[in-house]
């Protein structure tokens, strides 16, 4: 019969109490860990021009994924804050959209949109005074 070895002392443990009870209790304290995190992470300020990488994906039109490796990678900083279902990561607009004009891909989809838009404005110079002309514009 072999012998089972008491597990390694964790110094981080020592401001909590032991959990005498077992594995269940080892959830509850995991939780306990979690809610410090929330509210070390609630307790940061806000600051402006910082959006979620949903805001930063629509802005600079590039990929969440295109994201996450630009920000592990160095290219662009975040950070985390308590968020309505959890931590949720932000980066700065700002940084993104400049990384974003770095990269000849992202380039061209940001004109292309911005191609798009100056079309669809033109559209509707075209429709008004259409309207005009038809006497359809309510004069």
């Amino acid at each position: 019969m072999t012998q089972r070895q008491p597990p390694a002392h964790d110094p981080s443990a020592d401001d909590e109490p032991a959990s005498p009870a077992g594995p269940a209790d080892d959830a509850v304290n995991a939780s306990v860990d979690w809610d410090r995190l929330i509210s070390r992470l609630a307790e940061q300020p806000q600051e402006d021009g910082w959006v979620t990488l949903q805001e930063a994906s629509s802005a600079a039109g590039v990929a969440r994924s295109t994201l996450r490796s630009w920000y592990r990678a160095g290219h662009v900083p975040s950070r985390m804050v308590a968020g309505t279902h959890g931590p949720q990561r932000l980066v700065p607009l700002d940084a993104v959209l400049d990384r974003a004009l770095q990269s000849s891909r992202a380039r061209r989809q940001l004109e292309h949109a911005r191609s798009l838009e100056a079309e669809v404005e033109d559209l509707r110079r075209r429709v008004r005074a259409l309207e005009r002309h038809l006497g359809l514009d309510g004069s």
